[in-house]
């Protein structure tokens, strides 16, 4: 990636309202939320969740954050999907992660600062 290119990189529920600033919004949730129509989302990544087997053993629970974080980014660094995101945000544009969560220790937080590595990373 060119030094440089400042990319905006957010994080926020399905739920609030769209904002002229969100710019492509990505559902990265393996289920679709209920309630929310196709038109509040542009992409819908499911692949990118977590497995449904960590996403059960973690249940949003923040003793577990940690060790969820550590088997959610090996899951990612073997996703081939996540290729696919990465294009979407080095375009330049801005970029909004959403999640249904009520919770704030949630996959698209996580993934949020996974990303932000491997970008630090490419930067250097």
């Amino acid at each position: 990636m060119k030094r440089g290119l400042k990319l905006m990189i957010k994080v926020k529920r399905v739920y609030d309202p769209v904002e002229k600033g969100d710019g492509v919004r990505i559902l990265v949730d393996r289920l679709w939320p209920r309630g929310i129509k196709k038109d509040k989302v542009d992409v819908w990544l499911k692949d990118i969740a977590p497995s449904e087997e960590l996403r059960t053993w973690f249940g949003h629970d923040p003793d577990k954050w940690e060790e969820f974080k550590r088997r959610y980014f090996e899951e990612l660094s073997k996703n081939p999907k996540l290729d696919i995101l990465l294009q979407l945000i080095k375009k330049g544009e801005d970029v909004t992660l959403l999640y249904a969560s009520k919770s704030p220790y949630n996959n698209a937080v996580a993934l949020k600062e996974f990303i932000d590595k491997i970008l630090n990373r490419d930067d250097e």
